[in-house]
């Protein structure tokens, strides 16, 4: 027997796992690393730790399971690293929160309209796209810029660490805002504009392409058996929708990760006035012949994170005494019912529908007797509003999502799962196996070495487990929430600007 290996480098953790020909999963491992943030707007991860941390990750899998046949790499989007020739990473990655090239989309690229640059990329402006990183790079760190022989995001970063010449999936060529999705191949206008040559970017291709074979002594190194294929993945939310076989159109991942994104599927690439106008791109999906969207808040899974460091020592020193872990903890203080607080969940830059990078989070509603877990189940109701609002735009766009399949730490909580169904006021299906990036990438690996059909295979692979109802009598309540939760936006982001690193 043997097993197909998907990787998945987020943006606080690397994932690998193997699975079997029948889509079972037989090993895994994880690693995570530290988000490296600053107040000049900074966001960047060590890309040499990173490189580590998933090494040592595929040297696990490897020795648990079966022997490799072939894999693939899944990574989140728009971070990139610049290197030289020789091997050598000259800067840490940016990743999709780092603000620093702000200036870039509020004065525009000379040459590049945001109208036009949608109808080529599909995306519209943002600080956290490649295209603006790079820009602030040039002008920022000119010496890095004219130092670098390629930039290239994690995906191919490993590819290159692997001995190949670097490749990526389409999927995550698109979030660099410098590939044409209608041409499938990097925009000579827009690399123009920017002054970079296409040789400085890795080779984009379509997702379970494969990309080349990893040389012995590098697959001794990590693990890996002689001759293993390597197999493009791309973006880890398209990867993802696969895994979880959100592949035909009215379904979607529900990912619960750093970032938390739901990704429907299309049946052809959507260039709409509607979804520009709220920030909703168009993509190639993982699958063949299938497009995608995603709808995100880039605060998602950190906001738990944040109150457990900040606020959640009692439930840390718990779990280290043994028992569940603190983000277990949190959630059962969160309890079962609607919070009495409400919160915009605006820890970091907003994602869609709003694009909005100076709106500050806030809770709302106070008093004496606020609890912790008041405030823990607000910031979770907050990041739920989010995801509604953003479903409630692709339905009113002629889109509308009626599956959603939950994927990720966050749908292991059964209680997490049913809080987001009662926001939602959907049906949401938890699947059997969550890491739905790593089995996304294996299903490619698989498939492009055995030639078998994806479809049907994703179709054997993805299993449902659990299907969570909304609450008819917490629906309620959220339903009535909804309007105030648009309200509260509209309200807080005309408040002076507070505490925003770098205005006063």
């Amino acid at each position: 027997m043997s097993a197909y290996l998907g990787i998945d480098i987020g943006t606080s953790a690397c994932k690998v796992a193997a699975f079997d020909d029948a889509g079972a999963m037989v090993a895994f491992a994880t690693g995570e690393y530290d988000l490296l943030t600053d107040a000049d707007g900074a966001a960047e991860l060590d890309a040499a730790e990173v490189l580590r941390v998933c090494r040592d990750a595929v040297r696990d899998v490897a020795k648990q399971g079966p022997p490799i046949a072939a894999l693939g790499i899944t990574s989140q989007g728009e971070a990139f690293t610049a290197v030289t020739q020789d091997g050598r990473l000259l800067n840490r990655a940016m990743v999709s929160s780092d603000t620093r090239s702000r200036s870039y989309v509020e004065a525009g690229i000379p040459g590049l309209d945001p109208a036009h640059l949608y109808q080529i990329t599909g995306h519209t402006p943002h600080p956290m796209f490649t295209l603006y990183k790079l820009a602030w790079l040039r002008d920022n760190r000119p010496d890095i810029w004219r130092a670098a022989d390629q930039f290239l995001c994690f995906e191919d970063l490993v590819q290159w660490r692997l001995g190949l010449d670097p490749a990526m999936g389409w999927p995550l060529a698109a979030r660099t805002m410098l590939f044409n999705i209608r041409q499938g191949r990097w925009d000579p206008d827009i690399l123009a504009a920017l002054g970079l040559g296409a040789d400085r970017l890795a080779r984009p291709l379509a997702s379970g392409t494969v990309a080349g074979v990893v040389p012995s002594a590098i697959a001794a190194d990590w693990g890996l058996p002689e001759g293993v294929p390597v197999v493009t993945g791309g973006h880890d939310q398209a990867c993802g929708a696969l895994g979880a076989g959100a592949i035909e159109p009215g379904s979607a991942m529900y990912a619960t990760g750093t970032v938390e994104c739901i990704t429907p599927a299309f049946a052809e690439p959507v260039f709409s006035d509607r979804l520009m106008q709220h920030n909703l791109c168009t993509y190639h999906h993982a699958a063949p012949n299938r497009y995608a969207t995603v709808a995100f808040s880039l605060t998602g899974g950190n906001a738990l994170k944040w109150f457990r460091n900040e606020f959640g020592q009692e439930e840390v020193r718990a779990a280290a005494a043994g028992g569940a872990n603190a983000y277990d903890r949190l959630i059962e203080l969160a309890g079962t019912e609607p919070s009495p607080l409400l919160c915009l969940p605006y820890l970091t830059p907003s994602g869609t529908p709003y694009f909005d990078a100076d709106t500050p989070g806030a809770f709302l509603g106070f008093r004496l007797t606020t609890t912790r877990g008041d405030m823990v189940r607000a910031l979770l109701e907050g990041i739920a509003f989010e995801m509604r609002l953003n479903l409630a735009l692709l339905e009113e766009a002629g889109y509308p999502v009626h599956t959603l399949y939950a994927v990720g730490g966050g749908a292991r909580s059964r209680e997490w799962t049913q809080l987001k169904a009662d926001v939602i006021g959907r049906p949401i299906h938890t699947l059997d196996v969550t890491e739905a990036g790593c089995r996304g990438v294996a299903m490619l690996a698989g498939a492009a070495v055995t030639e078998r059909p994806l479809a049907p295979m994703a179709q054997a692979w993805v299993k449902i487990t659990d299907s969570v109802q909304p609450h008819a009598a917490h629906a309620a309540v959220y339903d009535r929430r909804f309007a105030a939760y648009q309200q509260g936006y509209q309200a807080v982001r005309q408040v002076p600007a507070f505490g925003i690193p770098g205005v006063s």
